[in-house]
């Protein structure tokens, strides 16, 4: 971490009785973790909107007896090889698998395969959980 400035804000009583809830019941110990947190998380959006190099994981939860499901999944991964990092397999119970695939590259690559992932039947969840490899960010 680079050298701390401190800087001031002005906000409506309301709005800060609201935040200090809020920072509260998330645990944080003083508001100013709370508000580098917030600000990390618009820079990580921000980085996905403009097209920046992200990393991110996919989480999927299917029905591992779904005809050839298994297999196809697998393959459009293989597809996306230059972006899928890493991924491991869970069997949740005797009906359901959990996948999770660590991925990195252009966002819109990335979101292209969590969207062609939740396209196939028998998948029961799939989410994108966004990240960044930190350029730019603190």
């Amino acid at each position: 971490m680079g050298e701390l400035t401190r800087f001031g804000i002005s906000l409506d009583k309301e709005l800060l009785q609201g935040f200090d809830r809020w920072s509260k019941a998330k645990g944080y110990d003083n508001r100013s973790e709370a508000i580098r947190d917030l600000i990390r998380s618009a820079l990580v959006r921000e980085q996905w909107r403009q097209g920046e190099e992200v990393v991110g994981v996919i989480v999927m939860v299917y029905d591992h007896h779904q005809r050839q499901l298994t297999s196809r999944l697998t393959e459009l991964q293989h597809d996306y090889f230059h972006r899928v990092v890493a991924s491991q397999h869970v069997h949740l119970d005797h009906d359901n698998c959990l996948e999770v695939a660590v991925v990195r590259g252009k966002a819109s690559e990335i979101e292209e395969l969590a969207d062609r992932l939740k396209t196939f039947r028998g998948v029961k969840h799939c989410s994108l959980s966004a990240a960044t490899t930190g350029k730019g960010i603190v």
